[in-house]
C-alpha cells in the first residue's frame, strides 16, 4: 500500500501540468451539462422588443359581396310581432329590403294573417345577400283553442320562381328534455321567470309537492328548486304563446324550509301515469289541494267579517282569487249532484264524492259539467268568475261531510295515496335513477352560475 502511495506520488510529481489541464476540462464539461439541464431562460421583459406595423388593403365591398355570392349565401334572422306592427315596421326589424314582400303582406289573404290578432308570433325570414326575401315563415298558437296545447299554426310566404306564394297549416309540437334551477326571493313565479322557466311549470310544481307543503302560506325566501320538464318546441324552437308554453314535469327537487321534497313523473305498463318520489311512494292522494292551478288565497276557512253584512259570520270554506275564466277543476272523482244557480253563491258546481263527502264551488263565470256526469280529479268543470254575491272574480270552494262545511286544507292531505305496483319496482329504480342525475346536473349548473346566491 505504501509502495502504491509513493508510486503515485512520484506520477502526480512527473505530470502535474497535464493533470491540471485534465481537471479544468472536466469541470467545464459538468459545467456545460448542468448548463443544459437547468432551465436558465432569460426573463421575456428583459428581451429586445421591436414593433411591426404593415398596411393591409382589403377588397372593395363589391368585390367582397361578390365573393360571398359564390357561395351561395343565405342569411337568417327571427323576431316575435307586435300588436302595433305594420308589414314595413316587422320587415325592418328582419332587415328584409323588398318593397314587394311588404305589399305582399298586406294583400294577400293567407299572407295578412301575420300581422292579424295578437302580438307574439314567432317569425323567421331567410334573405339572399342582396337582402331580398326567399322564405318567411311564422309559427304562432293553433286557431282551434283544443288544440293550442298540441298544435301550432305555420304560416309560409316563399318566392317561387320569382313569385310570392303563402300557405298556412296545422303541425303537432314536439317536445324537448330541459332542465332548471332557482331560488325563491318574492315568489314561485318570480323565482321561474328569474330561471327562464315557463309559468306553467311553476304551476305544476305547485300541484306536485301540494301534499308536502302549503304554497300559499309555508314558501319562504331562499327556498330552492331544480326541475327537468318537457318543453313544447314548434320545429325546434321553444314556443312563447299560450298558457302551456311546456309540457309535463319529468322530475323535480323542491327544498322548503330546509327540507327537501322529490318526485318524478312515471307510467304503469298500463300507460296510467302519475307522481312519486324517489323511494316510489306515490304523491297522487284522493282529493287535489286546491280546485284552481296555483293561485292566491283571499279568504280563509274561519271567523271573518262579512263584506255583504258587515258582520263577523263563519266563513265555511276557502276564497282563491283567479281572474275570470281561469278553469276550475274537480279535485276529485264524483258525480255531479248540482249544477247551476244557487242564490248568493251564483253559478254552483256540488260534486258527491263518496257517501258522507261532497264539494262545492260556487260564483263560477261558466258551468262546464251537468248534474248526474261522472267527472275524473283535475277534469275541468267551469271557470272563475264574480256571479252571486261576490266583491271580485274568484271562486268559493268548500268540502262538505254529510253535509257540515269542515276545513278543505286538510282534506288533501288526509286522504290516501294510490301506491306503486310491485311488478313496476324495477324499472322504476331505473328511470329514477337517471332522473335524480339530470337533477343533480341541473342543480351543479345553478350553483356553478350563481343563481342561488342572494
Amino acid at each position: 500500500m505504501a509502495a502504491a502511495v509513493a508510486c503515485t506520488g512520484r506520477f502526480v510529481s512527473a505530470h502535474s501540468r497535464g493533470l491540471t489541464v485534465a481537471v479544468s476540462l472536466a469541470l467545464v464539461g459538468f459545467g456545460v451539462t448542468a448548463f443544459g439541464i437547468a432551465p436558465m431562460a432569460p426573463d421575456a421583459s428583459d428581451l429586445p422588443k421591436r414593433l411591426v406595423t404593415e398596411s393591409v388593403n382589403p377588397d372593395g365591398i363589391q368585390a367582397q359581396l361578390d365573393a360571398l355570392a359564390e357561395h351561395d349565401l343565405e342569411l337568417y334572422r327571427t323576431d316575435l310581432t307586435r300588436a302595433s306592427d305594420t308589414a314595413d315596421t316587422l320587415l325592418g326589424r328582419l332587415n328584409v329590403s323588398d318593397a314587394s314582400v311588404a305589399l305582399f303582406l298586406r294583400t294577400d289573404p293567407t299572407a295578412r294573417k301575420l300581422l292579424e290578432g295578437r302580438g307574439g308570433k314567432m317569425v323567421r325570414v331567410q334573405t339572399d345577400a342582396n337582402g331580398r326575401l326567399t322564405e318567411l315563415v311564422a309559427r304562432y298558437a293553433a286557431a282551434n283553442p283544443d288544440q293550442i296545447a298540441t298544435n301550432f299554426t305555420r304560416l309560409t310566404v316563399r318566392r317561387v320562381a320569382g313569385r310570392l306564394m303563402s300557405s298556412v297549416e296545422t303541425a303537432p309540437l314536439a317536445t324537448q328534455v330541459r332542465m332548471g334551477s332557482g331560488t325563491v326571493r318574492t315568489s314561485l313565479f318570480a323565482a321561474t321567470d328569474e330561471a327562464r322557466i315557463p309559468d306553467n311549470v311553476a304551476t305544476q310544481l305547485a300541484d306536485v309537492f301540494s301534499t308536502d307543503f302549503d304554497f300559499h302560506r309555508q314558501l319562504h325566501k331562499g327556498d330552492t328548486f331544480s326541475v327537468v320538464y318537457e318543453a313544447l318546441t314548434a320545429d325546434g324552437e321553444p314556443i312563447t304563446w299560450g298558457p302551456a308554453t311546456a309540457g309535463r314535469v319529468l322530475a323535480a327537487d323542491f327544498v322548503n324550509n330546509g327540507r327537501t321534497y322529490s318526485a318524478m313523473w312515471f307510467k304503469d305498463a298500463q300507460g296510467k301515469g302519475g307522481y312519486y318520489n324517489f323511494d316510489g311512494q306515490s304523491k297522487k292522494r284522493a282529493y287535489l289541494a286546491s280546485p284552481v292551478e296555483f293561485s292566491r288565497v283571499t279568504s280563509t276557512f274561519g271567523m271573518r267579517l262579512h263584506p255583504f253584512l258587515h258582520a263577523w259570520k263563519m266563513h265555511e270554506g276557502v276564497d282563491y282569487g283567479a281572474p275570470i275564466g281561469t278553469p276550475i277543476r274537480a279535485v276529485g272523482d264524483g258525480v255531479v249532484d248540482f249544477a247551476g244557480w244557487q242564490n248568493g253563491y251564483g253559478n254552483v258546481v256540488e260534486i258527491r264524492h263518496t257517501v258522507h263527502r261532497s264539494t262545492l264551488y260556487a260564483h263560477m263565470s261558466r258551468i262546464d259539467v251537468k248534474r248526474g256526469q261522472h267527472v275524473e280529479q283535475g277534469q275541468h268543470i267551469g271557470a272563475v268568475g264574480a256571479t252571486g254575491w261576490a266583491t271580485g272574480p274568484h271562486l268559493h270552494f268548500e268540502v262538505r261531510v254529510d253535509g257540515v262545511q269542515e276545513n278543505p286544507t286538510i282534506m288533501a292531505k288526509a286522504s290516501e295515496t294510490v301506491p306503486l305496483a310491485p311488478a313496476a319496482k324495477a324499472r322504476f329504480a331505473q328511470l329514477a335513477r337517471s332522473l335524480q342525475e339530470q337533477l343533480a346536473v341541473a342543480d351543479s349548473v345553478a350553483t356553478r352560475s350563481g343563481a342561488y346566491a342572494e
